[in-house]
């Protein structure tokens, strides 16, 4: 053989074992998300469903799980995908020769991209309808009973499911963009439909996140509040424990004499109420016992940081506003090759990659602090050991949604300058400088009126408490009219 035989062998089994490596990294990387995922959902899901007399139902539920476990796992790939590219880039433009960093290229973390654009429409598409189907069906009258019955019946009702969304998606393209060629690009299922598909789901999710991030970074203060112990002037801990206690002796003396009252007693309930104010009442004594430093500096700073986090969106956000009417690149685009430690994304450096990432992490957090706040999705929330199948597949869906949809939110607000890689960079709509423009101005603008209403609000309260203006029989806003026979006691 030829010196340029052996060249080419030689360049062709360094890209085999670079594609082994790849696929290795990938796989360690998504069974710790899966583990970790799974031990969530267990903390989660109702025992009862999984340890019923009847071993068909216990077994369509396991399945159910593990699909559920396998989308929760690649909602939080998707949440740790655009950080994780912004730390891998600062990382090999700090230490471009490290030999124990090379597996830390270009290549890899384009290959993340693709892989949870992969799962996530996987995921959306087929996974999360078969788990609810399969979770509902019984099979076909007169067929044999059993989990195969179950899953011909759920093969049949998602295959429907697809034809209905296909017409659907077809209708909708040829409505919006009423041209030939683009209605025969989705024929093509795996190359355009899947993607125009995901775009417009993804499309959902950026204004599902609108929504929800003002109305989180606005429930943050109240959230952080209650995990946190306040300084004395603003909570009276001994007046919570001495309600607690009354409330529970209440409750306690009316479970012993339930002839007592002439009334019908839900004793289940009685029951339920006085476990909740026995864990409430132990929550206050360890709050009670909480060091003066927990108690006077955690609490000041953990307020001062949310504040700090949320005015740095805010003004990156407006300055991303000023910088689209005047920089064409600062609008969003996508890009097909991960040329990753040659420039830095940020103008600070490190140091301003690290505040995009905590800033990716916070509004995320804040999201779905809102979406668990929102009077449409508060029934959707998860309850410790007593939520049910459908219901977790649901949180699932909904959890995937945002996630999928958070590198797209990060890069049209301008939180980072990480261009999107693989196909998330393919939605029409990222093109369009009006709604990019009026995307940004909205996300400003709903921050804003959350916060003011929210500390507005705040403020308020606290000074018609300070005056006793909630004690006039006067109709004050946020608080209940006193009624006649209160003030006469």
């Amino acid at each position: 053989m030829e010196a340029a035989d052996y060249e080419v062998l030689s360049v062709r089994e360094q890209l085999f074992h670079e594609r082994v490596r790849e696929c290795i990294i990938s796989t360690l990387l998504f069974a710790t998300l899966y583990i970790l995922c799974h031990i969530a959902l267990t903390h989660f899901k109702k025992p009862a469903e999984f340890t019923t007399v009847d071993d068909e139902d216990a077994t369509v539920n396991k399945i159910a799980l593990e699909l559920c476990t396998f989308t929760l796992a690649v909602s939080l790939g998707a949440v740790l995908l655009l950080p994780f590219s912004i730390i891998s880039n600062e990382v090999l433009l700090s230490l471009p020769r490290n030999y124990y960093i090379q597996w830390l290229n270009g290549s890899l973390i384009h290959g993340l991209w693709n892989l949870v654009f992969l799962f996530s429409n996987l995921s959306l598409i087929f996974l999360m309808p078969f788990a609810y189907f399969f979770t509902e069906s019984e099979g076909f009258a007169g067929s044999r009973k059993g989990v195969l019955g179950r899953v011909y019946e759920t093969v049949v009702m998602l295959m429907l499911l697809t034809l209905l969304v296909l017409g659907m998606v077809w209708v909708a393209s040829a409505i919006v963009d009423n041209n030939k060629a683009s209605r025969e690009s989705l024929y093509d299922f795996w190359e355009y439909y899947l993607p125009y598909l995901y775009s417009c789901i993804s499309f959902l999710g950026v204004l599902l996140l609108l929504v929800c991030t003002p109305l989180g970074l606005a429930r943050m203060f109240s959230v952080t509040g209650k995990l946190l112990v306040k300084p004395r002037l603003l909570e009276d801990l001994e007046e919570q424990l001495y309600c607690s206690a009354f409330e529970e002796a209440a409750l306690t003396r009316r479970i012993c004499n339930p002839t007592s009252c002439w009334l019908p007693l839900d004793m289940e309930l009685l029951h339920r109420q006085v476990l909740a104010l026995q864990t409430q009442r132990v929550l206050l004594e360890k709050r009670r016992k909480a060091s003066a430093w927990q108690r006077n500096l955690g609490y000041p700073l953990a307020m001062l940081c949310l504040l700090v986090l949320t005015g740095l969106s805010v003004l990156i956000v407006a300055i991303h506003i000023l910088e689209l009417l005047i920089d064409e690149a600062a609008m969003p685009r996508g890009i097909q090759d991960a040329s990753l430690g040659q420039v830095s994304f940020s103008k600070l450096g490190s140091f301003g990659a690290v505040i995009q990432v905590v800033l990716i992490f916070y509004l995320m957090v804040s999201s779905v602090v809102g979406f668990y706040s929102s009077p449409l999705f508060r029934g959707l929330r998860p309850r410790w050991h007593d939520t049910a199948m459908t219901q977790l597949i649901g949180n699932c869906v909904c959890l995937l949604v945002l996630s999928s949809a958070l590198p797209v939110f990060s890069r049209t607000l301008g939180l980072t300058r990480f261009d999107l890689l693989g196909d998330f960079g393919r939605f029409n709509w990222l093109g369009n400088f009006y709604i990019v423009f009026l995307y940004n101005a909205a996300f400003a603008g709903l921050t804003t009126l959350c916060l003011v209403k929210t500390f507005t609000a705040a403020v308020r309260a606290e000074l018609i408490r300070a005056f006793g203006l909630d004690r006039l029989p006067l109709p004050v806003s946020g608080f209940p009219r006193t009624s006649k026979k209160a003030q006469h006691q």
